[in-house]
C-alpha cells in the first residue's frame, strides 16, 4: 500500500458534533476526491490496507469507528452529515499532511554529501550527528543532496528527517 497520513480531518479521537453542540451520534463522513464527487478511500491504520466503509459512520459519542482517519497522499473532499443525512458541512481540498521521511547514513571523516532521495531544502529538515541536532547553518539542500560545511566524523551517525 501507498504511504497513509493521518488526517487533518478527524485525524485520531476526534469528536464530532452538529449545530447545537451535540455529539453526532450516527452521523456520516463522506470522504471523495478533492473537488469532485468521484470517493475516495480513507483507511483505518497507518498501515494502509484496511478501508473505512463510505460513509464513515460515527458511533453513539460523534466519534470514527476505531478513532482514526489515514488518508493517501492525495487532496479529499470530506462531506459531514448527521445520520439523517442533513447537511452540516463540506470541507474541499484538505490535504494528507506532509510526508515525513528518515533517512540514516555513518560519517566517514570526509564524505559531505548525502543523498535524500527527495528535493526539499533546509527549512524542512531535521539533522542529528550522533543524536545532536545541527543548526541549519552548518549544512545545506542542494538539489535533493544534504550537503555538510564539513564532513561529519568517522562513525559517525548521521540522523535526516525531512518532508
Amino acid at each position: 500500500m501507498s504511504n497513509v497520513n493521518l488526517s487533518a480531518f478527524g485525524g485520531v479521537g476526534w469528536q464530532f458534533f452538529d449545530n447545537n453542540g451535540v455529539p453526532l451520534a450516527g452521523g456520516l463522513i463522506y470522504t471523495y476526491e478533492a473537488g469532485t464527487t468521484t470517493p475516495q478511500a480513507t483507511y483505518t491504520t497507518n498501515a494502509g490496507t484496511i478501508a473505512h466503509p463510505n460513509p464513515i459512520v460515527l458511533n453513539s459519542a460523534g466519534r470514527v469507528p476505531g478513532g482514526e482517519i489515514w488518508l493517501l497522499p492525495t487532496s479529499y473532499k470530506f462531506i459531514l452529515q448527521t445520520s439523517a443525512a442533513v447537511l452540516i458541512a463540506t470541507y474541499d481540498n484538505v490535504t494528507s499532511g506532509l510526508v515525513q521521511a528518515i533517512a540514516n547514513f555513518t560519517g566517514n571523516g570526509i564524505t559531505v554529501s548525502f543523498g535524500l532521495g527527495n528535493a526539499t531544502n533546509e527549512n524542512s529538515t531535521n539533522v542529528y550527528i550522533n543524536g545532536v541536532y545541527q543548526q541549519k547553518n552548518t549544512y545545506l539542500i542542494s538539489g535533493s543532496n544534504l550537503v555538510f560545511s564539513e564532513a561529519p566524523p568517522d562513525t559517525s551517525s548521521i540522523e535526516v528527517s525531512y518532508t
